[in-house]
C-alpha cells in the first residue's frame, strides 16, 4: 500500500511517532511537510524526532501562515514521481492545499481523504465553499478528529464515509508518569497558545481567591502574553505565577510532569470552540490530573478521568483545583483513570490502526 500524506501538522517531532507506527503495519509511507510554520506563537520549525520507516519529504511552502491560502506548489511533481495509490490530506477540506492535493492527485488516479477537525457549522465565502464542494465530491473518505465534526460535515453535504479518530495520540515511552504532590506548593499548570480563547484569564483570576500553597506555570507563546502577565500583577499573584515560553515539543513531557494538575480553561467564541485539547492526554498520559471547562469537544476527551467546569466560570475552576489540592484519594484516583484513559484510547499506536484501517477500506472500494 502506497500512501502520500501531507501534513503541517508532522512538523512537530513527537507527531511523527504516528507515522512510525503507520510504516510499522506494512504501509509504504511518503510525508511531506514544509520546513516550518509561522502562527500566532512565532515560526516553529521542523523537527526530526521520529523518521525511521517512512519517508520525510521536506518542500516549499506558499503563503506560510495562511491558514486557508498556504499549498505546496512542488507537489504535483511529487505525487507524479511517486504515484501513490492513496493520498492523506491531514488539512480541512475548504483549505487551499487540501483542493490543491486532491486535484493533483486525480491525475495518478490516487484515492484521496482529507481531516476535519470543525465543529462549528460554518458557511464559508468563495472561492473556499467552492473548494470544499469538489474536494467533498472527490474524496469518498474523510477522518473527524471529534464526533460533532462529523455532524458539520453531514449539515454540509458531504456523504462520504466518515470515521472519528484523533489526528495524533500520545507514545507511552515519552509521556512517563510524574510524582504526586507531597508537600509545597501545588503546581497548576497551563500548556498552549496565549490566546483569548484558551480562558487564561478566567485561570488566573481562579488560582487568585485560591487559598494554601499553591504556584502557577503557564507555558507557551501568544498575543495575549504581556496582557496576561499585567493581570497577574494586577491580581497581586506575580510572584506566583511562572511564565514559559513555547518549548521543541520533545521537552514537554518534562514540564508536564513538573505539574501537579493540568488546567485546559477553553471558553468557546463565535468562530471556535475546543476541537481536541491534545494537552489533556498527554498530561494524563503523565498520570497529572487534567481539570477542562466544558467547552467543545472536552468532555468527551477527560471522560470520567478528570474534572469538568461550566466554560467561563471562575468559581468553579477554583472549586475543582481545591478539590485536587486538598483531597489526596480524588487526586491519586484521577491520575490513575487519566494514565489507563491514555493507553486503551489515546496512543500512537491506536491512532495509527485506526488510520490505516481507514486506508485499507477506501483502497477496497477501489478494486
Amino acid at each position: 500500500m502506497r500512501v502520500l500524506m501531507i501534513s503541517k501538522a508532522c512538523i512537530a517531532g513527537h507527531y511523527q511517532r504516528k507515522l512510525e507506527e503507520i510504516a510499522r503495519l506494512g504501509v509504504e509511507l511518503t510525508v511531506v511537510v514544509p520546513p516550518g510554520w509561522r502562527d500566532e506563537r512565532g515560526w516553529m520549525p521542523l523537527e526530526r524526532g521520529f523518521t525511521t520507516g517512512y519517508q520525510l519529504l521536506v518542500t516549499p511552502m506558499r503563503f506560510n501562515g495562511n491558514f486557508h491560502l498556504h499549498y505546496y506548489p512542488q507537489l504535483g511533481q511529487i505525487i507524479r514521481q511517486l504515484r501513490p495509490e492513496l493520498v492523506h490530506v491531514d488539512e480541512e477540506p475548504y483549505n487551499l492545499a487540501t483542493w490543491h492535493a486532491v486535484r493533483q492527485s486525480v491525475h495518478v488516479g490516487a484515492r484521496t481523504l482529507f481531516f476535519t477537525w470543525q465543529n462549528l457549522l460554518r458557511r464559508y465565502p468563495p472561492p473556499f465553499n467552492w473548494l470544499e464542494r469538489e474536494v467533498y465530491a472527490r474524496c469518498p473518505w474523510a477522518i473527524a478528529g471529534n464526533a460533532q465534526a462529523v455532524e458539520v460535515l453531514r449539515a454540509k453535504g458531504y456523504r462520504g464515509e466518515v470515521a472519528v479518530i484523533p489526528q495524533f495520540g500520545v507514545d507511552p515511552a515519552l509521556f512517563e508518569r510524574g510524582v504526586a504532590p507531597n508537600g509545597s506548593p501545588f503546581v497548576i499548570g497551563y500548556a498552549g497558545r496565549l490566546v483569548p480563547e484558551k480562558g487564561i484569564d478566567d485561570l488566573l483570576r481562579a488560582v487568585a481567591g485560591l487559598e494554601g500553597a499553591w504556584r502557577l506555570c503557564v507555558l507557551g507563546n501568544g498575543p495575549q502574553r504581556e496582557r496576561l502577565i499585567s493581570l497577574a500583577q494586577m491580581l497581586g499573584i506575580a510572584e506566583r505565577v511562572q511564565w514559559q515560553p513555547h518549548v521543541p515539543t520533545a521537552q514537554v513531557p518534562a514540564h508536564l510532569r513538573g505539574f501537579h494538575a493540568l488546567v485546559l480553561p477553553s471558553r468557546t467564541q463565535p468562530n471556535w470552540k475546543e476541537q481536541f485539547g491534545r494537552v489533556l492526554i498527554e498530561a494524563m498520559a503523565c498520570g497529572v490530573p487534567v481539570v477542562g471547562s466544558d467547552c467543545g469537544e472536552i468532555p468527551n476527551v477527560i471522560g470520567d478521568a478528570g474534572l469538568i467546569f461550566r466554560e467561563g466560570d471562575v468559581d468553579a475552576l477554583r472549586e475543582q483545583l481545591r478539590r485536587l489540592m486538598n483531597e489526596p484519594v480524588l487526586w491519586q484516583t484521577l491520575s490513575e483513570r487519566g494514565y489507563e484513559r491514555v493507553r486503551s484510547r489515546f496512543t500512537q499506536a491506536h491512532v495509527a490502526c485506526e488510520t490505516v484501517n481507514v486506508y485499507r477500506r477506501l483502497l477496497d472500494l477501489a478494486e
